[in-house]
């Protein structure tokens, strides 16, 4: 990877749409280069980071493996990285013994195992630099239990509470650990969590990634602890804080279950 002095380097998995690649425009407009990550095409990614003037190197691998986050991190050449964005991750819907197990497998492997391995990785390295910057792509999900989704729903309540308490480890070290909390937003997760037949997937007021990313990057750039993207989200988490955990998994399969946008009234 081509070095310089002049900018710092930012990592963002996930990044070839949704949240990842508008935290990559973010990092870009703010004077990062950028290495990206993402287990689908970065073709067009890669040529509209480079127009905003930033150094872009792309690896396309499946960072639910830990070659695929070596990989990643290979491409960097040993150039200390700045910038950490944690994002890659996916859902899957449907009742839990309904799924094919290496389905399932999947969605743990990406959304925990690789994103704690790459964060063990590049932290290690940040707090012998003394300095450093990781936010990580948690959800309000994981403040609630989710019906028809319960694997991804476990998994972002591990990844909310793995960033709080390594923040805590990481305290004067000069690294700051960050955590998103985004809602339903309008990515392509439900298309590929296979639930555009779900009320939820089917919701018209799904929160723009543009501005969901902003609130990350903000916090990351401000050291603050997390973020919960959005009124609507917050009000929510603050409900689940109260209400009984059954009825949020009744609320949830109100909203999850397959089949769920033909029975119920649609969001507007």
């Amino acid at each position: 990877m081509e070095t310089t002095d002049l900018r710092p380097l930012a990592v963002v998995t996930g990044a070839s749409s949704g949240i990842g690649f508008q935290l990559a425009l973010l990092a870009a407009r703010n004077g990062y280069d950028l290495l990206i990550g993402a287990d689908e095409p970065l073709e067009q990614a890669e040529t509209e980071l480079r127009v905003l003037g930033a150094n872009v190197v792309s690896v396309r691998a499946d960072f639910a493996t830990r070659d695929g986050v070596d990989a990643l991190l290979a491409a960097a050449e040993g150039r200390p990285i700045d910038a950490l964005f944690a994002n890659a991750g996916h859902g899957l819907g449907h009742g839990f013994l309904d799924q094919d197990f290496h389905d399932v497998q999947h969605v743990i492997n990406t959304n925990i195992t690789g994103t704690i391995y790459l964060v063990q990785c590049v932290g290690r390295e940040m707090r012998k630099a003394g300095q450093g910057r990781i936010l990580i792509t948690g959800s309000i999900a994981g403040f609630q239990p989710g019906s028809f989704q319960a694997v991804y729903n476990g998994s972002k309540a591990f990844i909310d509470s793995f960033a709080m308490a390594l923040r805590n480890e990481l305290k004067g070290t000069g690294v700051s650990v960050s955590c998103l909390m985004p809602g339903v937003t309008d990515t392509h997760f439900f298309a590929r969590a296979d639930m555009l037949d779900t009320r939820v997937g089917q919701q018209t007021d799904k929160a723009d990634p543009a501005e969901v990313a902003k609130a990350g990057f903000d916090a990351m750039m401000k050291g603050e602890s997390g973020v919960i993207a959005g009124w609507r989200n917050k009000m929510q988490v603050a409900l689940s804080r109260v209400m009984p955990g059954p009825k949020l998994a009744e609320q949830h399969r109100k909203l999850a279950e397959p089949g769920s946008a033909e029975t119920s009234k649609p969001f507007v």
